[in-house]
């Protein structure tokens, strides 16, 4: 049985692009063992995994390194991966015993499926369509919620110019515009409306409720991270800023309309999405037209 070590250490919305490489390389060597390092913030996600035999935490501290380095150190890898292009993980890898390390390219040019086609290359490994549905395999319960067959707006701090990159381009709604697009959406559907938020509620759904909205939406404010990826899973469609939930519809080859910033190339990340268009950030009243348009 060969044994892979993958460093991810950081974002969930990053490791889903790991997650490819997991599935071609079970694909490939069914009986591989499989270990990812995470970071905090997708240690608990990676876990939901079954295709992972086990996760282990890098803390970004002197002590926790020196640990995870001697706990690696008695197990003999075949395949060092560094999938993050982090310096940390490339420091600890130094100390480990392996056949074999590859790092991934950090050129940005270089979209992220290419570098892994490229990985899978250097394992003498071929790439196939099926290793994009990464969330085939996972252990937590998706019967949580009853909806279906609804339009999802993930309307989280990213759709507001004081919380995200202030150098992109505004386009935080007001209160009727918002109320008016969520209209029309429905109006083109013929189907429910359910806006979820990020970790904070946006102020704005502080003052509107599901009663402004003609009883045609479902707001679900503050989820966990489990509970977004389901209702986006149970979606016809989703439109909100790319982020991790992109990549979630992305994984379930869900249609999805991502807003982006025109300063930054995110074909990087998306050139293997599937039922997938973009639209460049501009002015809400704009962009809703827009995007009512394009559907």
């Amino acid at each position: 049985m060969n044994k892979y070590l993958i460093f991810r250490t950081d974002r969930i919305g990053d490791f889903l692009l790991t997650a490819i490489l997991v599935n071609s390389i079970k694909r490939n060597d069914p009986h591989s063992i499989i270990t990812v390092v995470s970071s905090i913030k997708n240690y608990e996600y990676i876990k939901s995994f079954k295709l992972i035999d086990e996760v282990i935490l890098l803390e970004n501290s002197f002590l926790n390194k020196i640990k995870l380095i001697k706990h690696l150190r008695s197990i003999f890898f075949n395949h060092i991966i560094i999938h993050d292009s982090k310096n940390r993980s490339s420091l600890v890898s130094l100390f480990l015993k392996y056949d074999k390390k590859i790092i991934s390219d950090k050129n940005s040019n270089i979209s992220y499926i290419n570098s892994i086609k490229d990985i899978l290359s250097k394992l003498n490994f071929d790439f196939n369509v099926s290793d994009l549905d990464t969330l085939n395999f996972r252990l937590y319960d998706s019967s949580k919620f009853s909806d279906d067959d609804f339009v999802l707006f993930h309307f989280d701090e990213k759709w507001f110019h004081q919380d995200y990159i202030k150098k992109y381009t505004y386009i935080e709604p007001s209160e009727s515009e918002l109320v008016s697009f969520v209209n029309l959406l429905s109006l083109k559907f013929n189907k429910k409306i359910v806006i979820t938020t990020g970790v904070d509620c946006p102020l704005i759904l502080t003052k509107l409720n599901e009663n402004n909205f003609r009883g045609i939406v479902k707001i679900y404010k503050k989820l966990n991270i489990f509970d977004l990826e389901n209702l986006i899973c149970k979606s016809n469609l989703l439109i909100s800023c790319h982020g991790f939930v992109s990549h979630v519809a992305a994984a379930k080859n869900i249609k999805q309309v991502d807003i982006i910033d025109r300063s930054y190339n995110y074909s990087r990340w998306t050139d293997h999405f599937r039922n997938y268009q973009s639209l460049n950030r501009k002015t809400f009243s704009e962009l809703s037209t827009d995007i009512i348009k394009l559907l």
